[in-house]
This record gives C-alpha cells, structure tokens and sequence, in this order.
C-alpha cells in the first residue's frame, strides 16, 4: 500500500487541526506509521485508502491536541498596543501559530489554510476543529466524519453548526484576495519597493485604515494605518536602510522573506512576513521572526545583494 501520495493533503489536515507546519509533519508521520502497522486490518470494502488514512490522521491529531492550549496570533490575545515604541520582548511561553509553506506541499486550493481563518478555528474544541474541516474544506459526508470520529450523524451536524457560528463570531471568515491575482501582486510589489527604500510614507499609502500589525513571538500588535506607520519608522531606524526581499507565498497568502542590511555587506534574514490584502490595500501584516518558521520556509539565513538583484 502506498501512503506516500497522501502525505501533502494530510499534512496540511493536521496543520489546520494543530495550528502548526512542524506538529503536522510529526502527527502526519504518526499517521503513517500506524497505518502501516496496521495494513493488514484494512478491509477496502469499508473505505477507501483515503479516508482510512484521513480516520487514522484524526485520530492522531486529536489524541495530540486535547487538552493543549491554543495557537493564537498577537491580535487574539488581548487590545492593540497604542505605544510604537514598546519593549519588543519575546513571549516563548506562548505556543504561537506557524504558517504554512506552500511551496513544500502542492496541496490545491489554500483559501481555507488562511492565517486568520486557522487562528480563528484555534477558538474551536478539537473534536469542532476536525468536524468544521472534514465537512466543509475536505467534503467527507456526514456518515464518513461519524464513522471517523465513532459518533453519530446528528452529533457531527449539530458539532458543525456550532463551529459554523463561533467563526462567524470571531470574524475568521473574510474573504481575501488571492495572492496571483495582478492586483495583489502590483499592491505587494509595490509594498516590497518601498520597505526596500525604508519609505514609510509609501508603505502607510498601501493600508487600510485599519491595517494590523502584529510579531509572533512579541505579544503585543498595532491597528491603524498611524500606529503601523510610526513603527516602521523605529524599525528603519534602528535596523538602517537598503533592505532586501524574496517574494513567496504562505497560506495560500502573499509573503516577504525581509532580509536587513550588515554593517559589512549582505543581508541577514530577518523576518517572514504574511499579508492580508482586500481591496487594493494591505489590510494585515504579520510578522514571523521565529527561526524554526524560517527553518520551515527553507530560507536562507544570509544572502548578497547579488543574489537578491537575480531572483528580481
């Protein structure tokens, strides 16, 4: 039996249930492992491969997460920051929630692997998370997703409602545009050059009013396009100017690997940072300066100003 063509759609299962790239990679070869282990006992008759794997999978990431405290994002935590220049002390306590790679897995279509749509189903009990998942992302029918869960149908529909309604009340379920429409593009383009320069006056155009700002792992966050302004100005002025950027993408969302200038030449990864646009305008930032996210993106921790101007 081979597992191995599965492995992508199950890692990104896992991610949207653990709210994490490396605990999905882990529970997904779990999963494997103990679908080998058990591949005597498959009876074809009764599912398919797939959803075999896909109960085996929930299983795991359930007996993983229950009980675990939730991945959240800065702006889940408590009210923006009114202070640009507040201490940017990391909290390492918090189990934050990673992005997703996308260029590690071709997986379809991302639009339910967004950040805020994955920090919201955080909110959710596991057995919800799974449910909202399988029903609504992965399409299993009510009877597979009680078979998978040992439940019944009128508990896997009323489970559904209730996770239907908490995201509708956390507000994680905004529509946003895709990061190859050519709008996005120009709008992330045009975001790149000018962080390159250290225009913040261009970087403010490109908001919405209401921009987020928020750095996993520093708990605090900013709103308005004002408070994000007057701090990029502390961040230029204290890391210089004549960045560089690559452009990628994460969750299915346009990204920036952002890489600071060195006293003596080059640029060293500084942070991964994942945009929300709507509307022409960039209306979320965040901001990843975790080394295992960038372990998990493959990027470089040093580059020249060489190879920045290539990959242009």
């Amino acid at each position: 039996m081979d597992f191995e063509p599965y492995r992508g759609e199950l890692v990104a299962y896992c991610y949207r249930l653990a709210g994490s790239f490396h605990e999905a990679e882990d529970l997904v070869q779990e999963t494997m492992l103990r679908a080998w282990k058990a591949r005597e006992r498959y009876d074809r008759t009764r599912a398919t491969v797939r959803t075999w794997l896909y109960r085996i999978a929930t299983n795991v990431c359930l007996t993983a997460i229950e009980g675990h405290a939730r991945r959240p994002l800065p702006s889940g935590l408590g009210a923006p920051s009114d202070d640009p220049g507040a201490p940017l002390t990391p909290a390492f306590d918090v189990p934050w929630l990673q992005p997703f790679p996308d260029a590690r897995f071709d997986v379809g279509v991302r639009a339910d692997m967004r950040l805020a749509l994955v920090a919201a189903m955080q909110i959710l009990p596991p057995r919800q998370r799974a449910v909202l998942v399988l029903r609504e992302v992965l399409e299993f029918s009510a009877a597979e997703v009680a078979d998978q869960l040992g439940t019944t149908v009128p508990a896997v529909n009323s489970a559904l409602q209730r996770a239907r309604a908490a995201l509708t009340e956390a507000g994680g379920v905004e529509e946003i545009s895709e990061p190859d429409d050519p709008q996005v593009r120009a709008v992330i383009g045009r975001y790149a050059r000018a962080f390159e320069a250290a225009d913040v006056p261009a970087l403010v155009r490109l908001l919405t009013d209401d921009a987020v700002l928020e750095m996993p792992p520093v708990p605090l966050w900013y709103r308005g396009s004002h408070d994000y302004g007057l701090f990029m100005r502390r961040v230029f002025g204290m890391r210089g100017t004549g960045w560089g950027v690559r452009c990628l993408t994460a969750n299915g969302q346009p990204a920036l690997a952002a890489y600071a200038p060195e006293p003596g030449g080059g640029h060293h990864l500084h942070t991964l940072q994942v945009f929300t646009v709507t509307g022409g305008r960039v209306a979320r930032n965040v901001v990843f300066a975790d080394p295992a996210v960038f372990e998990a993106f493959d990027l470089p921790r040093r580059i020249s100003f060489d190879e920045l101007d290539r990959e242009r």
